[in-house]
């Protein structure tokens, strides 16, 4: 029998995260970029991904420990 292990995150443990949020990304490939929150996925090791949409139409994928949401 496997044992199933959750990782809590940044995003997890302080923030909510939902589909249609306002984030900005603060570490990564894509830092200082922001935009809408879209399609949330959890990985087989318990990393969130997420796909944020920008303003101008562009999508790009990161790990949800690397964004913050804007209230």
């Amino acid at each position: 029998m496997r044992k199933v292990i959750r990782l809590m995150t940044k995003s997890d443990s302080n923030q909510k995260l939902k589909d249609g949020a306002r984030c900005k990304v603060t570490g990564g490939t894509h830092i200082g970029k922001s935009g809408i929150v879209r399609d949330m996925k959890t990985s087989k090791t318990g990393h969130v991904t997420i796909t944020v949409l920008q303003d101008n139409g562009e999508r790009f994928k990161t790990l949800a420990k690397n964004v913050v949401i804007n209230n």
